[in-house]
């Protein structure tokens, strides 16, 4: 969304980024762990190495809350998608929904009704990819709630 104009989601737009998160904050954290590492080549205090410490710890800190947000919504998008292909897919097919891996269930979460049995036949036969499968799509189905 960008004023009042909304963008329609698709493979080459839905990547989230948060400029703030991504541009600013961490960089800023990158520097300044590097910064606290270099200052260690003036000589081991007890300051250098809890400044040096702290901001290695505050880069992982914000790596780790980006990695712990987003396996926790893959967590439910593999809910959502087992219940939505269970409504979706005929009977024949539901055996093989547990057979679908997270990353092939994030994957197909964009694709419209119409076209998921098909992705998921295609997914299990050819053991695609969260990215292959989103190429795959035809009907995209914007998910605009991704952290």
């Amino acid at each position: 969304r960008r004023g009042n104009i909304v963008a329609m989601q698709n493979y080459a737009n839905h990547a989230r980024t948060v400029p703030l998160y991504h541009y600013v904050a961490g960089p800023l954290l990158i520097i300044n762990a590097l910064y606290a590492i270099w200052q260690l080549k003036n000589g081991l205090s007890a300051d250098s190495v809890l400044f040096a410490t702290t901001a290695v710890s505050l880069v992982l800190i914000g790596f780790y809350a980006r990695a712990f947000a987003l396996k926790a919504q893959d967590r439910v998008i593999r809910l959502e998608m087992r219940l939505r292909l269970r409504e979706i897919l005929p009977p024949r097919m539901h055996g093989d929904i547990n057979r679908l891996t997270v990353p092939q269930l994030t994957g197909l979460r964009f694709a419209g009704d119409a076209e998921l049995p098909d992705l998921v036949a295609a997914a299990l036969k050819d053991n695609l990819g969260r990215r292959d499968i989103k190429k795959l799509v035809k009907d995209w189905q914007a998910d605009d709630e991704r952290v």
